[in-house]
């Protein structure tokens, strides 16, 4: 594939592409995702939807009651813009790492990089020193641009080369300080559409992180995909969402998807998940997006009814439990949207929506991707077969100079680590991450389903179920579990939710082994880390 005149005069990022035999084949037929050849997506974004929708539209809000418009925000991000190149020396593809909770300066700084030329490092904002040491050692980003409350780590980690500049502080040198000082007038920087736009970093929970490379036109592609035909999106409607910016389920949530619309989105710093229930509620939010445990969590505390306002509800991050799509449609009349996407792939690539949802299932391919059930070898399997699942589209995986690029690409297919099934109908069905399949006396046990197994059963707030080493069946079931507030975790406790989950899935899935818990380990991200409960099972690998 020929890549344009780039418009980085630091080449670092094209420099650092996998080569061109590496990279997923891409599907760009979908006529929505035929972009021009020069794009810079915050101009898109951000100046081009101003001028539709008008610049007192409203944009960014904040459940304190801030409210920027879109002539705000576009006042502000070319202040930012300003600020990175007549103060800072930023030149087209440097990279900026930024830090800090979800708020409007962020949102601000974030399009404000592009429209300057840089390429965005979004982090989570929980992230410690050794973990920002690590993404700096592969981003080698010169500028940070860095809440003012989240300073300590930052400046802890090891960046060579890098000048921090906080936002968000009383301080001269501040970033608001410094902004208000300029015009708001900027002239977009003229990036390819295949220029570097960002670098997302996976939430892997274990080994070194990987650094995925997302094109200007990739950012569009996930607006103009998934948010354009299934979420269906209109300018009255008010995005909210649980994930940080830095987490790309969140920026498509909170960001992509709204300001491609004209919509507004709020802006929520953080919240537990009955807060979350309680703000959407009082602040209109008709587009939410979460993790299925924060659905469980606010089924939990009877806060359902708060989101029978929302119109669209989105579940990623982990598999949605069906019981927990039912109950959540029992009590609000909502349809939770359940959806699979990837660092690696932007955001959600297979999904349903309305009346195409089957509880349980995934979904089929979002409109301009392909997805497909492979075996080992890359060979499709016969419908009802587990195997890995596979998926191309107008995004796809481009890690930063890392020799894993050959293990997720495979014959222009995205390997994505999930097994899936799919059925004669076309809808896929997860089964379990790959390393989470349990081979016990023979059988191949998905632990999710385990999982969805007890989550059906009323005392059981969560659980995570790995495989744990033994002699005689090769690994046994073994579940953690959380239970209700006020329930004991007892050996009859235990022996009930193994009959439970007897009569509930096939006899020979069931935990031979429940340990009780008070919590279950989740990267920043909330997804369940096994690889810790592997180690406390014994099976560590």
């Amino acid at each position: 594939m020929e890549l344009s005149a780039s418009a980085h005069v630091d080449t670092f990022c094209r420099d650092n592409l996998p080569p061109h035999d590496e990279w997923p084949e891409f599907d760009l037929a979908l006529p929505e995702v035929a972009y021009p050849e020069r794009l810079n997506c915050a101009h898109v974004l951000l100046d081009e939807t101003a001028k539709a929708v008008g610049a007192d539209r409203p944009c960014l809000r904040t459940p304190g009651g801030l409210l920027w418009t879109y002539g705000d925000v576009l006042r502000r991000a070319n202040q930012v813009a300003r600020v990175l190149v007549d103060d800072l020396g930023l030149v087209p593809g440097n990279r900026v790492l930024l830090r800090g909770p979800n708020n409007p300066w962020l949102a601000a700084a974030w399009l404000g990089v592009l429209k300057a030329g840089g390429v965005v490092v979004t982090t989570m904002p929980m992230l410690r020193a050794r973990e920002l040491t690590a993404i700096a050692e592969l981003a080698e980003p010169s500028l940070a641009l860095c809440d003012h409350r989240y300073l300590e780590d930052l400046a802890a980690a090891r960046t060579p080369g890098m000048r921090t500049v906080p936002y968000g502080s009383d301080d001269a040198g501040d970033l608001v300080s410094r902004a208000a000082g300029k015009d708001g007038v900027f002239e977009d920087v003229d990036t390819a559409a295949d220029d570097v736009a960002l670098l997302a970093f996976t939430s892997g929970t274990t080994g070194r992180p990987k650094a995925t490379m997302h094109f200007h036109r990739d950012v569009l592609a996930i607006a103009d995909t998934f948010s354009r035909h299934l979420l269906r999106p209109v300018p009255d409607d008010v995005f909210a969402a649980s994930p940080p910016l830095g987490f790309t389920y969140g920026l498509g949530g909170l960001l992509v998807f709204p300001l491609r619309a004209g919509a507004s989105a709020l802006l929520i710093e953080k919240a537990t998940p009955a807060e979350l229930a309680e703000i959407a509620a009082g602040h209109g939010v008709t587009v939410l997006s979460t993790a299925p445990t924060t659905y469980r969590a606010i089924l939990a505390a009877g806060l359902a009814g708060r989101l029978a306002g929302v119109r669209r509800c989105v579940s990623a991050g982990e598999h949605l439990p069906a019981a927990v799509w039912r109950a959540f449609h029992e009590q609000t009349g909502v349809r939770i949207i359940d959806g699979i996407g990837s660092t690696e792939m932007l955001h959600i690539f297979v999904a349903a929506a309305d009346d195409d949802i089957r509880p349980g299932a995934t979904g089929v391919p979002v409109p301009g991707y392909r997805a497909a059930v492979v075996d080992a070898a890359g060979r499709p399997v016969p419908d009802g077969t587990p195997g890995q699942l596979a998926v191309r589209g107008p995004t796809g995986c481009r890690y930063l100079a890392d020799a894993r690029q050959k293990t997720y690409v495979q014959d222009g297919w995205n390997i994505t680590g999930d097994t899936y099934v799919r059925d004669a109908d076309g809808y896929f069905w997860y089964q379990a991450r790959s390393d989470d399949m349990i081979i016990s006396s023979g059988y191949n046990i998905a632990g999710p389903e385990v999982e969805q197994a007890l989550i059906e059963h009323p005392d059981v707030l969560e659980c995570g179920v790995v495989g744990a080493p033994d002699p005689d069946r090769g690994a046994v079931v073994t579940a953690f579990v959380v239970l209700r507030e006020g329930v004991e975790g007892d050996a009859d406790k235990a022996a009930e939710l193994q009959s439970f989950t007897k009569r509930t899935i096939a006899p020979y899935k069931y935990p031979r082994s429940v340990r009780f818990v008070r919590a279950l380990p989740r990267t920043t991200t909330g997804k369940l880390q096994r690889f810790p409960l592997r180690e406390i099972a014994g099976g560590a690998r």
